[in-house]
């Protein structure tokens, strides 16, 4: 049976785009999120560590003052 790829959505963030461009998103990440335990890490696709930045953000924006890692 040949082998069958890995969806991009299940690839960790540091093999997908490389360990220094991972951390910075993993960073971002980690500063925007009030999550108690969000997806910042790594080990995670990096579709989840943006979606949690993305949502994240909506909510800074929402209740006003975003961080400055909210701001493009």
């Amino acid at each position: 049976m040949p082998a069958q790829p890995v969806p991009v959505s299940e690839v960790p963030c540091r093999e997908a785009i490389g360990a220094a461009a991972s951390a910075r998103l993993v960073e971002r990440c980690i500063q925007v999120s009030p999550a108690t335990r969000p997806p910042c890490n790594a080990a995670n696709p990096c579709d989840l560590i943006q979606g949690e930045i993305d949502r994240s953000c909506k909510l800074w924006e929402r209740d006003g003052d975003p961080p400055a890692a909210c701001k493009p």
